[in-house]
């Protein structure tokens, strides 16, 4: 399990980057990226502490660990340039925090993150367009599957339309407390309840694994 979606103690998670870090491990997972949420008053901020954190403990971490973001609740026309931002503050994974419905994100923020070849995932996109999630495929953004509640109520709509489409898709666990993290096993039975085959299933799972050595 490579998991690109968690939070620590700098958004709003319950753990200090060490301790979510240790608990992916323990799980047995192989890679965690830690992505706290961000918009222009903080990221700065948050990716300067967690590079830090990595800095003084990549070696001593026994799971490989990225450090990103998810640009949340930003002005569709202004996520372009956050994305520049806090790539050149050092961000090795972008995520955007996509048109849940059981959040009030703006419309047109999928639409902003897919058109956009510098971001790497849309989470939890909500009732995505099939033209956004083209979009997506063209991009090479990733779609997610997620494990967390009420984001995960249109798993199954998105996975319909990347499978559709061939657009790319990848599980996470959105993690806010170290009970939201999850397994290999878990992340069968969530895509398998997002209306995959297990073959499907296995094959995300694969890729989620390689899409870490393409970064």
């Amino acid at each position: 399990m490579f998991d690109y979606h968690t939070h620590t103690i700098f958004s709003d998670g319950d753990l200090i980057p060490s301790e979510l870090v240790k608990r992916a491990t323990k799980l047995g997972n192989e890679g965690i990226a830690l992505t706290d949420h961000v918009d222009f008053s903080n990221y700065d901020f948050i990716l300067r502490s967690l590079l830090n954190a990595k800095n003084e403990l990549k070696d001593d971490w026994e799971i490989f660990v990225l450090v990103g973001v998810e640009i949340t609740h930003v002005p569709p026309n202004k996520i372009d340039k956050l994305v520049k931002k806090t790539k050149k503050a050092g961000a090795e994974i972008i995520v955007v925090h996509g048109e849940s419905i059981v959040e009030p994100v703006a419309n047109g923020t999928n639409k902003a993150a897919v058109s956009n070849e510098k971001v790497d995932i849309l989470a939890h996109p909500g009732l995505i367009t099939e033209d956004e999630v083209e979009l997506a495929r063209e991009n090479d953004v990733l779609l997610e599957i997620t494990a967390r509640t009420g984001h995960s109520l249109t798993n199954g709509h998105v996975a319909s339309l990347a499978k559709k489409i061939g657009a790319n898709v990848v599980i996470n666990s959105d993690a806010h407390s170290p009970n939201d993290l999850i397994n290999d096993d878990m992340a069968m039975m969530v895509l398998m309840g997002a209306g995959l085959d297990k073959n499907t299933a296995k094959k995300i799972l694969e890729y989620g694994k390689e899409y870490y050595n393409k970064m």
